[in-house]
């Protein structure tokens, strides 16, 4: 079982930089690949962006790429999303979500457990 809690959200201008944190509980956080989604207001969630359990392998949605990044800490079983050059249309709730398997997946059907989530508003 695997406990995670998101942290980091507020509300930012757009151009703004914000980094989210995931912390795990759990003796076994770095046998998980984990990910990043969002949930904007009346639509689905959607990836964001995923790493491998090692840190060697990250992913991320077109929509982010070159201004996110993933990475993680094993030895503090936490996982971190710094976002930079934020856009009004980042504004969402974001969610940590673990599998366990190495990969880095997109799909959200694919993860076990997800994190409350934390909100992140951009303003324009």
């Amino acid at each position: 079982q695997v406990q995670l809690v998101e942290s980091g959200g507020g509300l930012v201008q757009a151009g703004g930089s914000l980094r989210l944190s995931c912390a795990a509980s759990g003796r076994t956080f770095s046998s998980y690949a984990m990910g990043w989604f969002r949930q904007a207001p009346g639509k689905e969630r959607e990836f964001v962006a995923a790493i491998s359990w090692s840190g060697g392998a990250t992913y991320y949605a077109d929509s982010v790429k070159g201004r996110f990044t993933i990475s993680r800490d094993n030895a503090k079983n936490t996982v971190y999303l710094q976002m930079n050059s934020l856009k009004p249309e980042d504004t969402a709730v974001y969610y940590c979500a673990a599998r366990r398997s190495d990969y880095p997946a997109s799909s959200r059907y694919v993860y076990d457990y997800w994190g409350q989530g934390t909100q992140v508003t951009v303003s324009s």
